[in-house]
């Protein structure tokens, strides 16, 4: 499995047709990037419009969720994921204002959704791994066996959306007590100190905060040398939605189709993916900023500056959704401002 790569050629005829724009030099700012980099991930100048927009929620309960690491009890993943269903949270309104399609799998919440019909939770359980992941402080979250099944998931969940028409995909979360896994996993493949990554998730206080903290040391003292094996690391700190996101990453590179990143979560798994993957972060785009502090110097190790920073820690995918507007303006900006070429012409 190899990453593709984005289009240098286009890129740089992206390039002169930005400088060739009827706008001051630099005038649009990183609208004028953000097209450039797009038209070099479509491979064509000017950039096609991005209308084809879809979100893929992944579900999963995580085993610190029972360990003082959340403010909010594990039961609330499987009612959000209900939700979701509903068109009813926070990611599901501005999916509907952006035109966004939304889809939430169940890949490891740690019920059977029985009360559902029966073609709906066949539809939300169609790639479920496994009931919840294992406490990571404790024992390996995942086995070698649940690692491969759950980024082979994440592929095929890929692979149909691509099927399906995107042009942009994005991930999207559920699942109390997973900012654990993912300041654990950003720790583990940054190498950087338990301190600056851990932060208080859905609202911890100071005690929930130092229990978080001391949970994630634990996590990766028991990983011990493993730590420099990311594939090793993800079955260790990550879980099954988590490491599905993985593999959703990785196919969307595989297949050239390119990735708007949300949060703390879906970048943990970016870098993952990067570092399975090399060159799989060639297809990633940041949508915003999280406050949660693993989420900065994840994007800096990818390489990546966020479009918003509001300030949004919601999760779901919403802080990517709500960056749609600011991509299709990019493409639109590269499509239709006159050229000075024409005006001079036309003069």
């Amino acid at each position: 499995m190899r990453a593709a790569r984005p289009d240098a050629t286009a890129a740089r005829a992206a390039a002169d047709r930005l400088a060739g724009l009827a706008t001051p030099p630099g005038a649009l700012g990183r609208l004028g990037e953000l097209g450039v980099r797009l038209a070099g991930l479509q491979g064509v100048v000017p950039p096609r419009p991005v209308d084809r927009v879809r979100l893929v929620i992944f579900a999963g309960d995580h085993g610190v969720a029972d360990h003082g690491v959340s403010a909010f009890p594990p039961a609330i993943t499987g009612a959000m994921v209900r939700t979701f269903l509903a068109g009813r949270a926070g990611v599901s309104v501005l999916a509907r204002q952006h035109d966004v399609a939304v889809r939430v799998l169940d890949l490891g919440v740690d019920e059977d959704f029985a009360d559902l019909d029966p073609q709906v939770r066949a539809e939300l359980g169609a790639h479920k791994v496994r009931r919840g992941s294992r406490p990571l402080h404790l024992t390996d979250a995942l086995t070698a066996d649940e690692l491969d099944r759950s980024l082979a998931a994440g592929r095929a969940v890929a692979e149909e959306e691509i099927a399906a028409g995107a042009d942009l995909l994005i991930s999207g979360d559920m699942g109390i007590a997973n900012t654990t896994p993912a300041a654990a996993l950003v720790a583990a493949l940054a190498g950087l100190p338990v301190e600056e990554v851990v932060g208080r998730g859905t609202g911890v206080d100071d005690a929930g905060l130092a229990r978080k903290r001391e949970v994630v040391q634990r996590a990766l003292r028991r990983l011990g040398d493993r730590i420099h094996d990311p594939r090793q690391v993800l079955a260790a700190l990550g879980s099954a939605d988590l490491a599905a996101t993985v593999g959703f990453m990785q196919q969307s590179a595989v297949r050239g189709v390119p990735v708007l990143l949300d949060g703390v979560i879906s970048t943990a798994c970016a870098v993952a993916a990067e570092q399975l993957l090399p060159g799989a972060a060639a297809w990633f785009v940041a949508g915003h900023l999280s406050p949660e502090p693993a989420h900065a110097p994840a994007l800096k190790l990818l390489g990546l500056e966020p479009i918003l920073d509001l300030g949004m820690r919601l999760g779901e995918g919403s802080g990517a959704v709500a960056a749609v507007p600011v991509v299709r303006s990019a493409v639109a900006l590269l499509r239709e401002v006159a050229l000075l070429a024409d005006l001079a012409s036309e003069g």
